[in-house]
């Protein structure tokens, strides 16, 4: 795995199941990677603002960016160059690119001729034209659909997140091979003596965006008519240390190690979004623990709509309020979700297309070696 910038989630990061390497980490032992002096102002930098007032460090990011929300950024040269140097070094059979903003790797020359596939975790176009219409700003500004599809024109073939937006990129690169990779959601039923609360609701985001704008609008509008059903509600991520005020029945959980505690303990999750794309993790994270999801339209797109899914559709934020109250009287048993899991994200489902991709010259013979890299 190829890390470029400030990645690490502090200034050391133990790493058991994966080779790392970059240009501004530094392998200590066999597993713990640090940050570089090079790179270590950004990294307490970034440290620094998760520590501030959520709303002061909201304010400075948008003043850095001049945006409200960050799609994403293209690595510098210098960054690409060692990428490139790196992988002439490895001679991999395969390339993974972490997303369109990694492909200025694919320009290098040491990158001609080798099997490269783009792991589109999201349409980024049509991301930014969902913030855009609903008011908010975002970067890079020039983003669209043609620059998007030339982007992804690089690689020898993409993997999709989900069905619908293979068929979008489909349409965009109609000569690129497009397969359908959906993250896999392996079963974690609830143990054994473990009850759920009754009422408990629950929410996973980090601070992005649209977590943010969805749970202002829950507790705008969908908040105050559950009020008197006995209804809690734990946030889970760094989504509800950045909302500035939480009203009582409402706790802020932050990072937690394990998230099995929480979601086997809750009677319901819920997923208010009103703008995205892609494929919403959390959804899968609370279907293979055995919840229940109360949805809004845009937080389901993506997601296979049989009978027997574990999402309730609301589309309205009184539907959405009756949805949760009637639905916490009697929670559903985890065994509907979990089966819906194995039917439709087991390993198979995720990743019969991806193996199909990295068979070498598009035979059966299974590769030996394999490059990451996540710039």
């Amino acid at each position: 795995m190829l890390l470029t910038g400030a990645r690490l989630a502090g200034p050391a990061q133990r790493y058991t199941t994966a080779k790392v390497a970059g240009p501004h980490v530094r392998q200590l032992g066999r597993r713990l990677i640090i940050t570089s002096p090079s790179a270590l102002g950004r990294q307490l930098a970034q440290l620094g603002l998760r520590l501030l007032p959520a709303g002061l460090a909201t304010r400075l990011r948008r003043t850095r960016h001049q945006a409200d929300m960050v799609l994403g950024a293209f690595p510098t040269p210098e960054d690409t160059r060692w990428c490139a140097r790196t992988v002439a070094r490895l001679k991999p059979q395969a390339v993974l690119i972490d997303t369109i903003f990694r492909t200025p790797l694919l320009a290098e020359p040491e990158l001609k001729g080798v099997n490269s596939i783009i792991i589109s975790h999201d349409i980024f176009h049509r991301r930014a034209m969902a913030m855009e219409a609903a008011g908010y700003s975002v970067q890079p500004r020039d983003l669209t659909r043609a620059r998007e599809a030339v982007l992804l024109g690089r690689a020898s073939a993409v993997a999709a997140i989900q069905p619908d937006e293979a068929g979008i990129i489909r349409a965009m690169c109609p000569q690129m091979p497009v397969f359908t990779a959906p993250m896999p959601a392996l079963p974690c039923p609830p143990p054994p003596g473990i009850s759920r609360i009754s009422g408990r609701l629950v929410f996973v985001g980090s601070a992005s965006l649209p977590n943010l704008d969805a749970m202002r609008w829950f507790f705008s509008e969908i908040w105050p008519l559950l009020g008197g059903h006995g209804i809690t509600l734990d946030i889970i991520g760094d989504c509800g240390t950045a909302l500035r005020r939480l009203p009582p029945g409402v706790l802020a959980c932050g990072r937690v190690p394990d998230l099995a505690p929480y979601l086997h303990r809750a009677a319901l999750a819920i997923a208010p979004l009103r703008a995205g794309s892609g494929l919403k993790i959390k959804l899968l994270d609370y279907a293979r623990h055995g919840l229940t999801t109360i949805v809004t339209p845009p937080a389901l797109a993506g997601f296979d709509g049989s009978p027997a899914s574990p999402f309730i559709v609301a589309g309205s934020a009184v539907i959405f309020a009756e949805a949760v109250r009637r639905a916490v009287q009697g929670p559903p048993q985890p065994e509907a979700a979990i089966a819906y899991c194995t039917r439709h994200y087991g390993e198979e489902a995720s990743f019969s297309g991806l193996k199909a991709a990295l068979q070498s010259d598009g035979g059966q013979e299974k590769l030996q070696r394999l490059g990451v890299v996540r710039l």
